[in-house]
């Protein structure tokens, strides 16, 4: 009897090729997961997630349907696919779901972080997970240019996407900006997210702490939804999926 399955995802995507399978590249998480799955089940399986994160981007809370037929129970399913997966993917968690259940059409929230580095010594062991920065942001300033951002706003300024045909207007509930100790972190929820935005935010933000950009500039840049006005696209290792909510 076929089943539809969520699963709970976290990744190092330092190696791989973004989320989404692609002719002739091996290494995407979509990809690694079919193949596990289907060699489980003995049938092509199909892996749909909640979003599709970009090469080099990270994630500890990515969700995932997927249907299949198999005797296993839900704990043997994630025990199966932990012991073939590569050893930068595991899967948190299984559970047999309801057959409506859709990991991308019910999505409700999203919830990015960007991580910084600013301190005084190099980031050796955490090197693969920040984007490192030569001067510290003033934080209160990029508070200010935040608080602009936040709310429903069309968001093409910050969309990497230049032929983007729907509609670009995006809704950002929550933007936290926390400096402890030599890290900084820019922690986004929204309603979802368009290609590069959150990094292309990160990017504008450090121009604003840098001096580079004045905070009150920001409704400017909303208003001329031009992506060539806005700050640089983020490094992809900073950024990290944290969670994926559903009603």
């Amino acid at each position: 009897m076929i089943k539809n399955y969520k699963l709970t995802i976290a990744y190092d995507g330092t190696r791989f090729y973004g989320w989404e399978h692609q002719p002739d590249q091996e290494w995407t998480i979509q990809g690694k997961l079919e193949n596990v799955l289907t060699e489980m089940t003995g049938s092509p399986v199909e892996v749909l997630g909640a979003g599709r994160t970009d090469a080099g981007v990270h994630a500890r809370g990515m969700t995932a349907c997927a249907r299949m037929d198999t005797p296993m129970t839900d704990e043997q399913i994630r025990d199966y696919m932990n012991r073939y997966l590569p050893d930068d993917i595991c899967v948190k968690d299984v559970r047999t779901c309801a057959d409506r259940f859709h990991a991308r059409y019910n999505v409700r929230g999203k919830t990015y972080r960007y991580t910084c580095y600013v301190g005084a010594l190099k980031p050796l062991f955490d090197r693969k997970y920040v984007w490192t920065l030569n001067e510290t942001p003033d934080v209160e300033k990029m508070r200010r240019a935040a608080a602009h951002l936040m709310g429903e706003h069309d968001f093409a300024s910050f969309c990497g996407n230049p032929r983007m045909k729907k509609s670009t207007v995006r809704i950002v509930d929550s933007i936290e900006i926390v400096q402890k100790g030599g890290y900084l972190t820019l922690t986004y929820h929204g309603t979802g997210f368009l290609q590069y935005m959150v990094r292309i935010l990160t990017g504008t933000l450090i121009e604003v702490g840098l001096g580079k950009r004045d905070p009150d500039s920001i409704p400017a840049l909303l208003e001329a939804r031009d992506r060539r006005l806005a700050g640089p696209t983020a490094p992809a290792q900073g950024l990290c999926l944290l969670q994926v909510d559903y009603n």
